[in-house]
């Protein structure tokens, strides 16, 4: 008989946002978070957001980092996880996201970035990376993914990645498995490694 171990009881998310910081100011603080692990600092427009992680957030993005690893591995495709490096544009744009990587090879932009969202809103966050230029970018919320590819100097929402190396992964499958992972990691590894 299998034992299957649900998620402990939810952290919540916490974040503190501060209007009116310079880049300069930002710098400083930022070094002064330099050392501290799970803390995560965002600016754009004149504003930082220190965002403390919670541990279902945690959970979330490090499954959906899993899955995404385990897709690669099983088709034998290249890649290189990034996890929350910091991106930055300077003077304008720094950010941490969730979960981010290349395929084929590295480049000194992410090919993809992952946000789990279960505080600050995605519509937000896209106005970030699109000042960076990262490519394509997922959001997780409320148990769903949203792709959104970038053209041109805008997002387009899609049903599918546009990266060339996930084309063939199917979103309706990953949001299943995550979903799964819920209740057993072990069962929604599986089941994704099965399909794939």
């Amino acid at each position: 008989m299998t034992q299957t171990f649900l998620l402990k009881p939810t952290s919540p998310d916490r974040s503190v946002v501060h209007y009116g910081i310079t880049w300069q100011q930002f710098k400083l603080i930022q070094a002064g978070f330099a050392e501290s692990r799970n803390i995560r600092l965002s600016y754009y427009d004149n504003t930082i957001e220190i965002l403390m992680p919670g541990r279902e957030h945690e959970f979330f993005s490090r499954l959906i980092g899993f899955l995404i690893g385990l897709f690669c591995l099983e088709k034998n495709i290249e890649f290189e996880p990034l996890g929350s490096t910091t991106q930055e544009r300077e003077n304008e744009v720094s950010l941490e996201p969730d979960e981010s990587y290349c395929f084929g090879e590295s480049k000194p932009r992410p090919d993809l970035a992952i946000e789990v969202i279960f505080s600050s809103g995605s519509a937000n966050k896209l106005k970030r990376y699109q000042v960076l230029g990262i490519p394509e970018v997922w959001f997780w919320e409320d148990g769903i993914f949203s792709l959104y590819h970038l053209r041109d100097r805008d997002y387009e929402k899609i049903e599918r990645s546009e990266i060339s190396e996930l084309a063939t992964l199917k979103i309706e499958l990953l949001s299943r498995c995550v979903l799964i992972a819920q209740t057993s990691r072990l069962e929604a590894a599986n089941t994704f490694r099965n399909a794939l």
